[in-house]
């Protein structure tokens, strides 16, 4: 291999990169450079290293549905989560307060302002639930809709209704998106922040009818008001309180319990997801562990650009923008779907970031 005048001296091994010390032993030390040279080779192309995953992270932009395999259920995992999960928060009592643990004027201290303070109002009281809305329900496949625009062209509509309970985020529109988002409602979140956003405060006559055209489409669903979390949003939820009782409108009021997001946040972070406040969608996919065997997410995409690179809209239905990003944000949405991808990964969720399988 090499001759004896190069004894001492540090050469190339057989046209590799990697350096060899010349030997008068010959042979032997030949056989060793070999070893050497083809564990090193196993250690660069080990997929477990972390330069090699950083890289391919990279190139892939969160890519979800690689080409060579299906994804399956885990029934073993999901329930080890639902489990799991049980130590931290029920959801079945904790999805709301219940009409027997309040009443009227009864001083609630807001979950992420303790110094400030809300009345229970009669017709809040009016509106909690006896029961739980969801005592005693499992259900097969559950679908949990978020409102990114990665959904638009998606066709994903008929797949979406077509799962036994449907889960929509922050009273988004459907009508008009059905062949992408769907029609069935089964449960839907309210954040006070939407009347503002959405439905310009109720200003006028026009707003308020918006509004209850909204509420009035629900038709049996369970509205989700999460009033007792942050200092600014009682008004907005009396305004809509007032509007469903005046309006006999027909849905299933549930207002949070107090304990809810920070026992979701807890669950979250014991197992390494370091969140800051979870978002709507995260709370519901907790949540629906309970009472889904089979848990599948739409519209759950944090990035400005989708796997092709094209623009993403923030909310399929507006032009409002968000720095996914930013440190101001209260929420860490690319941490939170880093892990959710990880449990579609495992099978214990299915997540949908592209076209639906038989989308037209």
């Amino acid at each position: 291999m090499f001759s004896s005048s190069q004894v001492g001296e540090v050469k190339a091994y057989r046209g590799t990169s990697l350096p060899v010390l010349v030997t008068k032993y010959g042979r032997p030390w030949e056989m060793l450079c070999l070893a050497l040279l083809l564990v090193a080779e196993v250690v660069i192309n080990d997929s477990s290293s972390p330069a090699v995953v950083d890289r391919s992270n990279e190139s892939i932009k969160h890519n979800i549905k690689p080409a060579s395999s299906k994804w399956r259920h885990n029934q073993t995992l999901s329930l080890k989560i639902r489990k799991q999960i049980l130590k931290f928060l029920d959801a079945e009592k904790d999805i709301s307060v219940l009409k027997g643990t309040l009443k009227p004027g009864d001083i609630i201290h807001y979950v992420f302002d303790r110094d400030s303070t809300m009345n229970v109002s009669r017709n809040l009281y009016e509106l909690l639930p006896r029961t739980s809305p969801l005592k005693g329900k499992q259900f097969p496949t559950c679908a949990i809709v978020g409102n990114s625009g990665v959904l638009l062209s998606s066709g994903c509509g008929p797949e979406i209704d077509a799962h036994s309970f449907v889960i929509r985020c922050n009273l988004a529109p459907v009508q008009e998106y059905s062949q992408d988002v769907g029609m069935k409602t089964d449960l839907v979140t309210m954040n006070p922040s939407v009347i503002q956003r959405a439905f310009e405060d109720l200003v006028n006559e026009t707003w308020r009818e918006k509004l209850l055209q909204r509420l009035h489409s629900l038709n049996g669903s369970i509205l989700w008001i999460p009033a007792f979390m942050a200092k600014g949003g009682k008004e907005r939820v009396e305004w809509v309180n007032e509007l469903i009782l005046k309006h006999h409108i027909n849905v299933r009021t549930a207002y949070p319990s107090l304990r809810l997001l920070h026992a979701v946040r807890g669950y979250w972070l014991t197992n390494k997801v370091h969140i800051k406040r979870p978002t709507t969608g995260l709370l519901m996919y907790t949540l629906a562990t309970r009472f889904c065997n089979q848990i599948y997410l739409y519209g759950f995409w944090p990035f400005p650009l989708d796997q092709n690179q094209n623009p993403v809209k923030y909310h399929y239905y507006d032009s409002l923008k968000y720095g996914y990003t930013s440190q101001a944000s209260p929420h860490t949405m690319p941490l939170e779907f880093k892990a959710l991808k990880t449990l579609h990964q495992q099978g214990a969720l299915k997540l949908t970031v592209g076209e639906c399988d038989g989308a037209t």
